[in-house]
């Protein structure tokens, strides 16, 4: 009876330290996977930016635009915010510029 009870205490932490080994490996290989397709998908931007084809998206002019407006006739930030529905980091950028 008591060998038994060694057997499975053994076998047991056996099955723990190789599930252990088996997460560690499958980790690594779904990290090294992501790592992969990641350096591929900037790959393709760096050739798609150099053949022109990937500019990224396009400025929204007019709302910039009436941001500076406002801006230069003193307007707060929060009522540009209401009246544009834009962010503050986006009045923080134009406010920059016009500086």
């Amino acid at each position: 009876m008591m060998a038994t009870a060694q057997t499975d205490e053994f076998t047991s932490r056996m099955f723990q330290a190789i599930n252990g080994m088996m997460l560690d490996m499958l980790a690594a290989v779904a990290r090294k996977d992501y790592e992969d397709r990641r350096r591929r998908q900037a790959q393709g931007q760096a050739k798609a930016k150099a053949e022109g084809r990937y500019k990224g998206r396009q400025e929204n002019v007019a709302r910039n635009a009436s941001i500076a407006t406002m801006l230069s006739k003193g307007l707060s930030w929060s009522q540009i915010e209401n009246a544009v529905g834009c962010s503050r980091a986006t009045i923080a950028k134009i406010a920059k510029r016009a500086a």
